[in-house]
């Protein structure tokens, strides 16, 4: 059989025989190729999808909840409607024993976002206004912070002791430190309190109102400064991976509602956002468009096959007296049904290989023309190389068995009535 294949006379016969008709040979290959080109082309898409927007959220958990108050807007045990409410410190506690699947909570409060004035941030002879958060190491877990420059994030220690230390962002050490000027280990003054600089955040996107303008110190410290007791402005929750968010949400939703005597069936005074929801969305539209491109992609695959097995059906007809005179001077059944099959998957492999390419160049065409910054939510369009090798394997079973048709049609051919044929 490998000998055969290797038979230079053999791939003249299927040459020539391809070569008689060239136009109807193109037009089957392009048929073929365009399915696994269309394949690769929005399977690609899909990927460029998953790859923008796990850049965008890699360091934030992605079944998370951000969770804050608003007015009621249904009377309740004496309470007036249009009621305001704060959630508090003692909640986080309630919250993790009611609801096991919490993997991290983080109370979170700050100055200089919702409508009020940033306060003025003042280091040396330099002053700017900046955002400031109040923050326990635990946020730091749900929305991870790059710090460079040798510092730190926040940790329990500085909770505890209520330490006056800040993480700023990279804007903030720019403005208010020298180009050469290390930032870490250095004090700036915010409400005319010293605080000193333990790290520096590069930020890179997220969820939130966060930026490189910003600084975060001890939720403690924070809360003793601004006189906010025990008041937390949102929280930031962390579930497990396998949580249901969606259903964890509306729990945590009415166990906030029970704790601060809010009617359960008020549905505005509690405002959530559940990045988990909005990710599953994302993730589940992008391995949609996985399942129609390999339904699409297989289809047209399936579609270009049959067509080669119709052009060697008409090629076996079209050289019946040729096939009954190499039958007549000896040629096996195996010969002839092997050359048949041959020419199947050659024409296969070669539409295969051609829209493989295609696919790869109108990727890198795609990818090139992104932003630098790879253009959330697309980045970096791909197809895994396992994939490719798969899906050309499949083309190549489809073409070998489609290749038995007209295979065994040429074998069924006898030499006496072959010669017959004018």
């Amino acid at each position: 059989m490998f000998r055969f294949i290797f038979d230079k006379d053999t791939w003249q016969e299927i040459w020539g025989s391809i070569s008689k008709n060239k136009i109807r040979t193109v037009i089957t290959v392009i048929g073929v190729l365009w399915g696994i080109f269309v394949y690769i082309a929005l399977s690609g898409a899909a990927k460029g999808m998953d790859n923008g927007f796990d850049k965008e959220f890699k360091d934030i958990a992605k079944n998370s909840i951000f969770l804050w108050t608003q007015r009621t807007s249904i009377p309740y045990e004496g309470f007036k409607i249009g009621r305001t409410f704060n959630l508090k410190l003692n909640d986080v506690e309630e919250l993790k024993q009611k609801h096991p699947q919490i993997e991290f909570i983080a109370p979170r409060n700050v100055k200089g976002v919702f409508g009020d004035a940033p306060p003025t941030v003042v280091r040396k002879d330099k002053s700017g206004a900046y955002s400031v958060y109040g923050d326990f190491p635990e946020v730091d877990k749900i929305s991870k912070k790059k710090i460079y420059d040798g510092g730190r994030f926040l940790n329990d220690e500085d909770i505890r002791n209520e330490r006056k230390v800040v993480v700023i962002g990279e804007r903030v050490e720019e403005e208010l430190f020298g180009k050469d000027e290390e930032a870490v280990g250095q004090f700036i003054r915010i409400n005319n309190i010293f605080f000193q600089v333990i790290g520096v955040y590069k930020y890179e996107g997220g969820v939130g109102f966060e930026d490189d303008g910003s600084i975060f110190m001890p939720f403690s410290t924070f809360r003793k400064i601004y006189n906010m007791g025990d008041n937390v402005g949102w929280f930031a929750i962390a579930a497990y991976d396998n949580v249901d968010i969606v259903a964890l949400e509306d729990q945590i939703k009415q166990t906030v509602k029970r704790i601060h005597r809010v009617h359960p069936d008020d549905e505005r005074a509690v405002g959530t956002f559940n990045l988990g929801e909005q990710f599953g969305r994302i993730m589940g539209f992008a391995k949609g468009l996985n399942l129609l491109s390999l339904i699409v992609g297989l289809a047209t695959i399936i579609a270009g096959v049959i067509a080669i097995g119709n052009i060697l059906l008409i090629s076996v007809k079209e050289r019946t007296k040729e096939l009954g005179i190499r039958r007549a001077l000896g040629a096996t059944p195996k010969e002839v049904r092997s050359q048949i099959l041959l020419e199947s998957v050659f024409l296969t492999i070669v539409a295969g290989i051609i829209g493989i390419i295609l696919g790869a160049l109108v990727l890198m065409g795609i990818n090139a023309s992104l932003p630098e910054d790879g253009g959330f939510p697309y980045t970096n369009p791909t197809v895994p190389i396992p994939f490719v090798i798969g899906a050309l394997l499949i083309m190549v079973v489809l073409g070998t068995l489609i290749g038995l048709i007209p295979a065994q049609r040429a074998v069924s051919i006898k030499p006496i009535d072959a010669l017959r044929e004018e």
